[in-house]
């Protein structure tokens, strides 16, 4: 066996780490471009690049860009399913303690509403505009919500909301319904 016709095991481990590098922006974009961006071009782009180079190679070569494609796709459509739970636990932990500054800057509520402000948000035309915000619970009611994943009313906040998830004590972030927000409930 030649050296040009052997396996190279490190292949695999290139796709796999180059689809971790090429993912990173997508967790810290506040527009969801990134995002985009890497699921329509990056990923079509250098899987065709891959298949190309795989098929001018021959032998135990062929396999090994094979293989890193493969590593390539399944890191890639890993990091995709997980997306929300990355980008958000990744903007906590970089931008917590300016969020927490910036929604206890919120005035106290006469009617009882929870302060928060929008921390995430998405749409399209024609599709409508989700919007997710940042809540302080300074009693920490959304807690059970957070802990069993449940949809509903919740005192605090005016409309019904699909989801609740805890960031840390008191901070929770709450998905709204598509084309609703704090001011205007369907």
């Amino acid at each position: 066996m030649t050296e040009r016709d052997r396996f190279d095991w490190l292949f695999p481990f290139y796709g796999a780490i180059g689809a971790l590098l090429l993912f990173v922006p997508t967790m810290t974009d506040g527009t969801r471009i990134v995002g985009t961006l890497y699921l329509f071009v990056a990923v079509p782009v250098i899987s065709l690049i891959l298949m190309v180079v795989a098929i001018r190679k021959k032998g135990l070569r062929r396999l090994a860009v094979l293989s890193m494609l493969v590593a390539y796709s399944a890191i890639s459509w890993g990091l995709l399913k997980n997306s929300d739970e990355l980008r958000t636990t990744t903007r906590w932990l970089l931008w917590s303690s300016d969020y927490k500054t910036k929604v206890l800057a919120q005035p106290d509520s006469a009617n009882g509403a929870l302060k928060h402000i929008e921390w995430d948000g998405w749409g399209f035309p024609g599709a409508g505009d989700t919007v997710v915000y940042l809540i302080f619970d300074p009693d920490d009611s959304l807690s059970t919500a957070a802990k069993s994943h449940s949809s509903g009313k919740f005192s605090g906040i005016p409309c019904e909301v699909p989801r609740v998830r805890r960031l840390e004590t008191h901070y929770y972030s709450v998905l709204f319904y598509t084309d609703t927000d704090w001011e205007h409930c369907n």
